[in-house]
């Protein structure tokens, strides 16, 4: 059974334009390794400029590989290289009833 994620990239200073292009390859990328389902990722952006993206890994098996693959790894380090992560729960638009994002196309 797929394992649907929320994931929220703060840019760090001058990297959101190069953020947004990385995370236009990640899900394609996670694709290609077999982990990710068909289900087309959701991008949205917070009123401080941080990115949330939502997406399906396969299974909570292929979470695990994950951690095991070279290629994940390396693109993980190419976010880390752009990004900070931060929990859903210190951005803002969590403290209302209907969150409102800007949609990233």
């Amino acid at each position: 059974m797929g394992r649907i994620v929320i994931v929220a990239y703060q840019p760090k200073p001058g990297k959101a334009h190069q953020l947004k292009e990385l995370i236009n390859t990640h899900v394609p990328r996670l694709k290609q390794e077999g982990l990710v389902t068909d289900r087309q990722p959701v991008t949205l952006e917070t009123s401080n400029g941080t990115i949330i993206e939502i997406f399906e890994w396969l299974s909570a098996e292929a979470i695990q590989q994950a951690h095991q693959n070279k290629a994940v790894h390396q693109m993980w380090a190419e976010f880390d290289a752009v990004c900070i992560y931060v929990p859903l729960n210190t951005l803002s638009e969590t403290g209302n009833m209907f969150a409102e994002f800007t949609p990233v196309v």
